[in-house]
């Protein structure tokens, strides 16, 4: 069997050509006779490898110097506490819920200070992102909360909240690096990087400089403070190299392909090509308020269970893998990362035509 074309919403498909590259160096990473899954941290080697992804990626977002730029583990998850941890100085932070990851980051704040749900799209099962023009901020809110793109509902903000003057926090592990984007907007951008940029076990946190501080809260463990973690270059303990690595390699990728507005021209290609489809189409539905919709992840139902399920187990035999909906809203869901090819969407939609023709 060949490759399949992978519509997981994480870990997710990787360019082609950076799986063969990685496995080409493999055994013997550029004459260093030695895999980079093998080579110490405090390598030239590998110094190379990290400082050489850092720049790629502040040259990719066009990252103002007075930003640092993190590779640590943990997933997203950890960041929800690191985040309050780091910054909340008034124990109090805005949070706006548009779905599973928004409402998990809110809870773990409230482990550590007042956390304000100030905005929520929960009363339609997350399927649009509400208005965030004029929100009811706290004076004395730390900062303002969103997930930007939300995987498992298919949402995305296409416009960023008035913050009021507060920072903005925004968790961008499912769209990262799928647009331009002004990183001065922010605060803090940060995501997991196993849907749109490498394999599971990285998370890279771009920070302004001024939010790193050694007054965080009392308890934050040492590993968790953004100061431990900037000071050494993201070498205070063993980073999680191989992921760097593959990254860094993702990061020229995109670059070679023409950049971000390369890439978002490219995204919003393929996704038209499945919305359209959705949007004509007697069986299937798109489930988000098109003004909404994501570029990265498209859930869509029949209306019927049974379908969906028969739909999945065909689809699969045809070679679309994971095209099964998150559990917590049933049907399905194409993720459509950077990574996805365009031949990918076009061959599912005709799939769907089929499968539509055979089953109406």
């Amino acid at each position: 069997m060949g490759r399949v074309y992978n519509f997981s919403a994480g870990p997710a498909v990787l360019p082609e050509e950076v799986l063969k590259e990685a496995a080409d160096e493999m055994l013997d990473y550029k004459g260093t006779g030695m895999s980079v899954m093998e080579m110490s941290h405090r390598s030239k080697a590998f110094d190379t490898i990290i400082k050489d992804a850092e720049k790629d990626i502040r040259e990719l977002m066009n990252i103002p110097d007075n930003y640092k730029v993190l590779f640590l583990q943990g997933g997203a998850s950890q960041q929800f506490a690191a985040v309050p941890m780091n910054l909340m100085k008034n124990r109090k932070a805005a949070y706006i819920i548009t779905g599973q990851w928004a409402k998990k980051a809110y809870q773990e704040a409230q482990k550590y200070g007042e956390a304000i749900a100030v905005a929520s799209s929960a009363d339609k099962t997350f399927s649009y992102i509400p208005d965030c023009s004029d929100l009811d901020i706290p004076e004395d809110a730390d900062y303002v909360y969103i997930c930007e793109n939300n995987t498992i509902y298919g949402t995305k903000f296409k416009e960023l909240p008035n913050t009021k003057g507060k920072d903005l926090v925004a968790d961008v592990s499912s769209c990262f690096l799928s647009e331009p984007v002004d990183v001065t907007k922010y605060g803090v951008i940060y995501g997991g990087v196993q849907k749109n940029i490498g394999p599971a076990g990285v998370v890279i946190v771009i920070v302004r400089e001024d939010l790193i501080r050694d007054d965080v809260l009392e308890g934050t463990p040492t590993m968790l403070k953004w100061k431990t973690q900037a000071d050494a270059d993201s070498l205070y303990n063993t980073p999680p190299c191989y992921g760097i690595y593959i990254c860094g390699k993702v990061f020229k990728w995109i670059k070679k392909m023409g950049g971000l507005e390369a890439m978002k021209a490219h995204n919003e290609k393929k996704a038209k090509i499945l919305y359209d489809f959705l949007d004509q189409s007697k069986l299937f539905k798109g489930t988000v308020e098109p003004k909404d919709r994501s570029l990265m992840n498209v859930p869509f139902v029949t209306g019927n269970e049974e379908l969906d399920k028969k739909f999945v187990a065909e689809a699969k035999a045809a070679g679309f893998e994971n095209l099964k909906g998150h559990r917590t809203v049933g049907g399905m869901r194409a993720s459509i990362y950077n990574a996805m090819p365009i031949e990918g969407v076009e061959k599912l939609v005709e799939f769907m035509k089929k499968f539509e023709a055979e089953n109406s």
